[in-house]
This record gives structure tokens, C-alpha cells and sequence, in this order.
């Protein structure tokens, strides 16, 4: 009996307006291209990707110096490399659906809060898409902020940017509204997108071995494998699942 290729999976939401790009984020981050014509989502989509966490994935701290100013040496890592699969909820961002994209919000142990860095009403309307998933979600669900379609922010030969939203007061709100950060991407490019989900699956991990969520309660929106469970190999960059909802998940 195998064993399965993640530790832990953690539900992870996609809010913000119509027309931001959710959709194309996450079919950047799953299947690893882009889109410029997608139908505009209704109610819920969904795509998963299996991701490594934690050492020796992740960047260990600075060795120390020793006496005579030069580093330690390096010590051998054991720490068996830990696999979380995301399980992605892209929501539709439209009023019409907004009461159901709400329920969608329950479980989530993560949260891409996504606007258009060149449309400002997008950016001024994520005030109040954090209240509602601060009053539905779970209190310590990790929240990033992502300014997307910065390729249509940089200027190019013969065209100006068309930014209207500063990286500057984007980064105050997250601050102001302890936001885990903010983060510019382009989901036509690729630019930063897995940053910016690695950065939740990261803190998310963090969280974990915090002991903040019970991994036999579907509603902590992370669980482990459980006892006796068998998964199918899937590639680490590759795993998409979008257009099905991952049996057996948050």
C-alpha cells in the first residue's frame, strides 16, 4: 500500500472582483499556461497542485559565524522534505454570486485576495470582500494580497503604464488590515504567481506545527493523509486538477 505523494492538504480560496484574473492565476499555477479568453466562472472552480513546504525546501536561517569570522560549515539536513497539496477554490467574483461564493469560505485555511492593479474600483472593493471573509472563514485563516496584471502595469515601447493602484498604498492596507502581504503579479507572464501561493502554503505550514488546526476536522481547512490512506503519484509541478473537486478534500 503506497503511501501519498502530500502530508497535508489545505483549502485555499481565490476573492476578489470579476475580472481580476482568478481564474487565470489559477490556471497559471496548476496547469502552467495562460488563458486570454476565459468564461466568466459561476459559483466555484477548482484546481489543486501538490507543492513542497517547509526544510529543506525552504531557505534555512544564516549559519553563524564562528570565532574567526567565517561561517560554520554547513550540517547535513535530515529533515525528510514535507508536500502539502493546495486544493484551489476559484470563486466567482460577480455580485450576482456573491451569496453563494460566501459559503465557499468556510474551511479555507487560505486566501488569495486578488484586484486589478489597473482598475481602481477593483482595489477599493477589497475592504469589504476581507469582511466577509473574515466574518465566514476561520479566525486565523492566512490572507494574501495580490495586485495582478502587472504586465499591463510596466510600460512598453509606444504604450504608457496603466497602473492606477501603487505598489506603495496597496502594501499600507495590507498593514493596515494585517494582511499576511502583498504581492504583484501576471498571470499572462507567470511573474510571482507561485510566490504568492507559496508564501500562504508556507505560513499555512507554519501554522501546522503551531498545533493551530485539528487535521481530523474537515472544517480546520487542512487535514493529513489519515491512517491507511493511498494516494496516486502525481508529478510535484504538475498536479492539476481544475474542473473536478478533489474527492476527499476540505
Amino acid at each position: 500500500m503506497s503511501s501519498p505523494p502530500w502530508d497535508y492538504i489545505a483549502k485555499l480560496v481565490c476573492i476578489g472582483d470579476s475580472g481580476c484574473g482568478k481564474s487565470s492565476l489559477t490556471i497559471r499555477l496548476c496547469e502552467g499556461r495562460f488563458s486570454p479568453q476565459h468564461d466568466v466562472t459561476i459559483g466555484v472552480e477548482f484546481g489543486s497542485r501538490i507543492v513542497p513546504v517547509g526544510p529543506p525546501h525552504s531557505k534555512p536561517p544564516a549559519a553563524p559565524k564562528s570565532d574567526g569570522g567565517l561561517p560554520e560549515p554547513p550540517r547535513a539536513n535530515t529533515t525528510p522534505q514535507k508536500h502539502m497539496k493546495l486544493s484551489l477554490w476559484d470563486t466567482a467574483g460577480q455580485e450576482t454570486y456573491k451569496s453563494v461564493t460566501r459559503s465557499y469560505f468556510r474551511g479555507a485555511s487560505g486566501a488569495l485576495l486578488v484586484f486589478d492593479i489597473t482598475r481602481k474600483a477593483t482595489f477599493a472593493h477589497v475592504t469589504d470582500w476581507l469582511s466577509d471573509l473574515r466574518a465566514i472563514a476561520d479566525p486565523d485563516i492566512v490572507v494574501i494580497l495580490v495586485g495582478n496584471k502587472l504586465d499591463q502595469a510596466q510600460p512598453s515601447e509606444g504604450q504608457e503604464s496603466k497602473r492606477e493602484v501603487t505598489e506603495q498604498e496597496a502594501e499600507e492596507w495590507a498593514r493596515r488590515n494585517g494582511v499576511l502581504q502583498y504581492v504583484e503579479t501576471s498571470a499572462k507572464s507567470g511573474e510571482n504567481v507561485e510566490e504568492a501561493f507559496m508564501r500562504v502554503a508556507e505560513r499555512i505550514f507554519e501554522n501546522i506545527n503551531a498545533g493551530k488546526y485539528d487535521l481530523n476536522d474537515r472544517r480546520s481547512g487542512v487535514k493529513g493523509p489519515g491512517p491507511g490512506a493511498v494516494g496516486k503519484q502525481v508529478p510535484l509541478l504538475g498536479d492539476s486538477g481544475r474542473g473536478a473537486a478533489a474527492g476527499g478534500c476540505c
